[in-house]
C-alpha cells in the first residue's frame, strides 16, 4: 500500500469507526464502498471485517450483563449458514460483479433508510432470513450489519442491550468469517499489511465516536449518512 492510498484511506477508516463508535454499527457500510474505489475489493474485505471484530470486542465485552444471548442463539445457526454460501460464492466470482453487487445493495440500503420508518415488532421467525442474508451479504462485502440491526430492532431490545448484543454477535459472527477467510487463503501479505495500517486510525476514531454526544437529530443523521452512501456507491456500478 503506498503512501497516497494510505492518504486516502485513513480519513475514510477514521470516519466510518467515529460512526461506529457514535452508533453501535456502521463501519463497514462507510468504508467499503469508498475504499473499493481505489483498493481491491479482496483485500479490502477481509481488512474491514477484521476491524469490525476488534471494534465489537471493544464495544461490547464490558456490558456482558445487557447481552441477549437468546436473540444471537436465533440468529447464529442462519448466519453460518450464510457464510458458508457466501465462502463458497467467492470460490469463483468475478471482482467486478461483487463490486456492482455492492454498489446495488448499498443503495437499495440507503434509499431504504430515507424511507418513513414505522414502528413496528416482529416474532423472533425473523431470525431465519436475518441471520441468512447478515451472514451472506457480511461475508461478501462485509456489510451484514443491516439485516442484524433490522432484527434487533423488531425484537425491541433497548439502547444498551441493542449495542451490547449486536457487539457480541459480531465478535462471534466475525470470528466465523475471519476463520473462513483464513481457511480459504484470503489473508494474505498484502492483506495483513493493510489492516496493521488501518488498524491505528479505526482505534482512534472508535474512541472519539464513543466519547462525543452529537448534537444533531438521530433523523438528520440517518439522512446525512444515506445520502453519503448513495454518492460513494454509484460509482462502483460504473467499474
Amino acid at each position: 500500500m503506498g503512501y497516497l492510498e494510505l492518504a486516502l484511506a485513513a480519513p475514510v477508516i477514521l470516519s466510518a469507526y467515529f460512526v461506529r463508535g457514535l452508533t453501535g454499527f456502521g463501519s463497514a457500510l462507510i468504508a467499503v464502498p469508498v475504499l473499493c474505489l481505489s483498493l481491491p475489493i479482496e483485500i479490502v474485505v477481509p481488512s474491514v471485517i477484521a476491524l469490525d471484530f476488534l471494534g465489537s470486542l471493544a464495544q461490547g465485552i464490558h456490558k456482558r450483563q445487557s447481552i441477549h444471548w437468546d436473540e444471537i442463539a436465533r440468529l447464529l445457526p442462519f448466519s453460518v449458514a450464510g457464510i458458508a454460501i457466501a465462502l463458497y460464492l467467492l470460490q469463483d466470482v468475478d471482482t467486478r460483479f461483487l463490486l456492482r453487487g455492492l454498489g446495488v445493495f448499498i443503495i437499495a440500503y440507503s434509499i431504504y433508510q430515507l424511507l418513513p420508518q414505522p414502528s413496528r415488532s416482529g416474532s423472533h421467525w425473523y431470525a431465519a432470513p436475518a441471520g441468512v442474508f447478515g451472514g451472506l451479504t457480511g461475508t461478501l462485502f462485509a456489510t451484514g450489519g443491516p439485516f442484524y440491526v433490522t432484527y434487533l430492532m423488531l425484537r425491541g431490545l433497548d439502547k444498551t442491550a441493542f449495542r451490547s448484543t449486536f457487539a457480541a454477535l459480531f465478535v462471534i459472527d466475525g470470528g466465523l468469517r475471519i476463520g473462513g477467510f483464513a481457511a480459504t487463503g484470503l489473508y494474505q501479505a498484502d492483506t495483513l499489511s493493510l489492516l496493521s495500517l488501518l488498524l491505528p486510525f479505526a482505534a482512534v476514531g472508535l474512541f472519539l465516536g464513543s466519547r462525543v454526544h452529537a448534537d444533531i437529530r438521530p433523523e438528520a443523521f440517518k439522512m446525512l449518512i444515506s445520502i453519503l452512501l448513495l454518492t460513494t456507491s454509484v460509482p462502483l456500478l460504473l467499474r
